[in-house]
């Protein structure tokens, strides 16, 4: 650095000092001033001219010369290590490991921003300002938000029990996580402070889950519990009502047996009701021990329907069976599905009028070996068609207690149909009568 400043030194002061002396030997041939006057002038502007020069040495050695000296010569600090003291070969390496790593970092973050772009779950985050840093489109669709929506405030304050400052300051007194309503959609919002090195908190990110069908389920759990208790107490207050009557010793012998017929009923009905609820939680739970096996299923239809001859004759129906096709073996649970034909051709019975016509067609069609039981009878109304499948769901209530039936026939047999891997459909047209299809893979 001194060199550099000498150079410029002696070179700005000799060029400086012919410039001066040349113009000051022109001057005084042209004014006639010689002698000491014209040499303490050039003394004078050779001085003012050693102490510019020194001042333009040492700017241009540190604004130009010393910069430009430094990335010529490589001597810059790549974290500790000096590449100045590298060889070219080195100094390559650790272009090359940096290269590497940017472009890692940049890989990760497009990964990250692909995962939280197409998260089911929203993501939203937001610096101690309250502005929004980050946001996915899935938070933008459950929340309903717009572009200006770009705060905490704006986001949150329709919501009640939702502040920043208690989500950051007071974490171990609140609690971090918050259901709300929007539109008939129920959301759960986690909230987790961002902190730095020195556990600072530096912002907020709020994770959004939609659990509507979760407080669907719950709902639906609880309908259950309530609709078997209903279920139970119906038959056990009469069963209580008719043997306290007995027990009073009161009644002669054809009242008892009358009673004591009411309580049998009512006991085969829980009995049933009891049943099917084990059958569901053996096939809610998977653990129905069904084996499969090989069978016809034009045979099983026929075999089912001939268990109904004699009810059919005592209401004067026309009950007709029919196999329109070669229809190739089916592998699976012979007995739960000879048990939803059975309840498909029972409520097709039940409900059918006297003198109206049941018919059932076996055939065969796109790997699927399907059973369709059609009937002239009541019919179901089009709003209840998509609730039928529902636990201890009724058209008519009254009329199915008063014919024993449990509101769980449809729910076990759809059940034993899906985990069979076949489909069961009801198409009904009120008053016109009902047509129920169930379809089941042929062997391969």
């Amino acid at each position: 650095m001194k060199n550099y400043q000498l150079k410029l030194i002696l070179a700005f002061f000799i060029i400086g000092s012919i410039i001066i002396v040349g113009c000051g030997m022109f001057i005084a041939s042209q004014q006639n001033i010689f002698g000491t006057e014209l040499i303490l002038t050039m003394i004078v502007a050779l001085a003012i001219l050693g102490l510019f020069c020194i001042a333009m040495a040492i700017f241009t050695v540190k604004k130009v010369i010393e910069p430009m000296s430094k990335m010529l010569k490589g001597t810059v600090l790549y974290g500790s290590t000096d590449l100045s003291k590298k060889s070219n070969s080195e100094i390559e390496n650790l272009i090359t490991n940096l290269r590497s790593s940017l472009v890692e970092a940049n890989s990760q973050k497009r990964q990250t921003d692909t995962i939280l772009e197409h998260m089911t779950d929203g993501v939203i985050a937001f610096d101690m300002k309250g502005k929004v840093t980050y946001i996915n489109p899935t938070a933008m669709q459950m929340l309903e938000l717009k572009d200006s929506d770009n705060t905490f405030e704006k986001i949150f304050s329709k919501y009640e029990d939702i502040n920043m400052e208690k989500i950051i300051y007071l974490e171990s007194w609140t609690s971090s996580e918050v259901k709300i309503e929007n539109n008939n959609v129920s959301m759960n919002l986690f909230f987790v402070p961002f902190k730095d090195e020195i556990n600072r908190p530096t912002g907020v990110m709020v994770v959004i889950q939609d659990i509507t069908e979760h407080v669907r389920l719950d709902d639906m759990r609880k309908e259950f519990v309530a609709d078997v208790s209903h279920e139970l107490k119906t038959p056990l207050t009469s069963i209580k009502g008719f043997s306290e009557t007995l027990l009073e010793g009161d009644c002669d012998k054809e009242t008892e047996k009358h009673f004591l017929g009411i309580i049998n009923d009512n006991a085969d009905r829980m009995e049933k009701l009891v049943q099917d609820l084990l059958i569901l939680s053996r096939y809610d739970n998977k653990r129905d021990q069904s084996r499969v096996t090989e069978f016809d299923l034009g045979e099983l239809a026929k075999k089912c329907s001939e268990k109904f001859e004699i009810e059919v004759r005592k209401r004067n129906q026309d009950m007709e069976c029919f196999v329109t096709a070669d229809v190739p073996p089916v592998q699976a649970d012979k007995d739960g599905i000879e048990r939803v034909i059975i309840n498909i051709i029972s409520n097709s019975v039940k409900y059918t009028p006297d003198g109206g016509k049941i018919s059932i067609y076996v055939g065969y069609v796109h790997n699927d070996a399907y059973i369709k039981v059609k009937d002239s009878g009541i019919g179901i109304p089009k709003e209840d068609l998509d609730k039928i499948f529902e636990r201890f769901y009724r058209v008519d209530k009254a009329r199915s207690r008063q014919l024993g039936g449990t509101g769980l026939g449809l729910s076990i047999a759809k059940e034993i149909i899906e985990q069979n891997k076949g489909n069961i459909d009801v198409k009904s047209t009120l008053g016109k009568g009902t047509e129920v299809i169930i379809r089941i893979p042929v062997k391969k």
